[in-house]
């Protein structure tokens, strides 16, 4: 494959859980063919969260560390918090100048999480709010990025800064490409009570739980509500349990889901397969994560290095962009 650029980046919530884990290997894997940024987008934070800010540097070196832990290697990648480099603050403000009102409130998820988050006590009735996939545009956009790894709810999102970019072009002439979407098939895993994982509804699993924290949270988890004894016949497709096995006990997943079935097996001894095997997994990324934060100062050398990198390449689509406008 010819090498391309590729640009991701995830909001700054603190410690990562597993159902990040399957995003952070296609990053780890890409790094080693691929020109690539990684962005822990603080400016995004903002607009959900702007009531209170408090949290926002911590959180951003605990997900650091979960990415460095992961696979992440500065030395592959260019690691960097955005509002780190104004350039994409500046392009922001350009494609505002040229972007459609219609075309960012058409964002499939706009009025939806207006609602959600309303109902949780949030006014996101806000500019920034309305325009993040604009700064989103622009996050992937000032790398000129041909490749952004997505789920497909994000589809909407990419189709719009291909749509910024055909734009900006046809204005001031050929400045960017149109980015692909990389999508991928993520291992979407429920939160233990079964529905989405999210810190919000407490029922995630650290990336960097230790093995006690691991083990209370599986047995936390929801099985078939219709078994009363062991022996009676289970369900594994309304069991939360079973989700997980078919992940980190592939080998064994049919055969367990048949004892399963048959009253061989009970939920009890299926919760310790679980934590044992997801305590073996996640061994080597606690290890890790251990060691990292044993070097002082080690986070903040990333950070900066990988601002000056960003900053570098930023810098040269901004020229562009400005003598294009002409300005």
């Amino acid at each position: 494959m010819t090498e391309k650029i590729v640009l991701s980046g995830m909001r700054p919530t603190g410690q990562l859980h597993i159902g990040h884990y399957s995003v952070l290997e296609q990053w780890v894997q890409l790094q080693q063919e691929h020109t690539c940024y990684f962005a822990i987008v603080d400016w995004h934070a903002l607009t959900t969260s702007y009531q209170d800010t408090s949290a926002i540097k911590d959180n951003i070196k605990e997900m650091l560390v979960d990415w460095l832990a992961s696979g992440l290697n500065p030395d592959k990648s260019t690691i960097f918090v955005q509002s780190a480099v104004h350039q994409h603050a500046e392009l922001h403000l350009m494609f505002s100048m040229i972007t459609p009102l219609s075309w960012l409130e058409r964002v499939p998820t706009y009025k939806d999480q207006i609602k959600q988050l309303g109902a949780m006590g949030k006014d996101i009735n806000t500019y920034g709010f309305l325009g993040y996939p604009l700064l989103q545009a622009a996050d992937i956009l000032i790398y000129r990025a041909n490749i952004v790894p997505v789920g497909e709810d994000q589809l909407p999102h990419l189709e719009l800064c291909r749509e910024i970019a055909r734009r900006f072009n046809h204005l001031y002439g050929s400045v960017f490409p149109e980015p692909e979407a990389l999508l991928s098939e993520f291992k979407l895993l429920p939160g233990i009570d079964g529905r989405k994982m999210s810190k919000s509804y407490k029922n995630v699993i650290a990336l960097a739980a230790e093995p006690e924290e691991i083990k209370k949270q599986v047995n936390a988890m929801i099985t078939d509500p219709a078994r009363i004894r062991k022996t009676d016949p289970g369900n594994p497709d309304v069991c939360v349990v079973d989700k997980y096995h078919a992940i980190y006990l592939k080998d064994k997943h049919e055969e367990i889901r048949s004892a399963c079935r048959k009253g061989e097996i009970g939920c009890v001894q299926c919760k310790k397969m679980l934590a044992k095997a997801l305590d073996e997994f996640f061994m080597p990324i606690r290890e890790r994560r251990h060691e990292i934060l044993k070097r002082p100062g080690y986070l903040d050398e990333i950070l900066e290095e990988g601002a000056k990198r960003a900053s570098t390449a930023a810098e040269a689509t901004i020229m562009m962009v400005r003598k294009a406008v002409g300005i």
